[in-house]
């Protein structure tokens, strides 16, 4: 076990580039592309950071799609197309969701082993702060993720 400081999570109000995790379970990837054009509000987050993490979005801004629980793999991008506004439905007037529509397919998903195995990846929020749903993704982790799934960066910029 390494004995190196874990380096905080941060919130980047200018990244153009998040991670956000799903149980397939409850709302797949597959799920997701069903839903096509009219996007899909992205909803019951209850966590402070990953809250304000969504507040930091902007519309066009690229995300990750994350299975976390089954799998625990990147699967596809998704695209910002609604920004943070009232989740509907709480009533503690709290929390806060974006909509995402599905954009591609990852040609190989990441798995998470996968990402920790990558020296490239160490300081990752999906390595880090494994817990928290909504993660900034900085844009060097961004090309090094899309090009371990067989993406090209370039084509998927925010």
């Amino acid at each position: 076990m390494s004995n190196k400081p874990r380096p905080q999570p941060a919130i980047s109000a200018s990244s153009p580039y998040w991670l956000l995790k799903s149980e397939p379970d409850v709302f797949s990837w597959e799920m997701c592309k069903a839903r096509g054009k009219k996007g899909e509000p992205w909803t019951g987050v209850r966590n402070y950071l990953a809250r304000n993490n969504m507040r930091a979005m902007k519309n066009g801004d690229l995300g990750f799609f994350y299975h976390s629980n089954i799998g625990k793999e990147i699967v596809g991008i998704v695209r910002v197309i609604t920004t943070a506004y009232p989740e509907p439905g709480d009533e503690t007037g709290k929390w806060e969701c974006v909509e995402v529509e599905a954009v591609c397919d990852m040609a190989k998903p990441v798995t998470l082993a996968d990402v920790k195995a990558n020296p490239k990846l160490d300081r990752m929020s999906l390595v880090t702060c494994m817990r928290l749903s909504v993660q900034a993704v900085t844009s060097e982790e961004w090309r090094e993720v899309c090009r371990m799934g067989g993406l090209d960066p370039q084509k998927h910029r925010g």
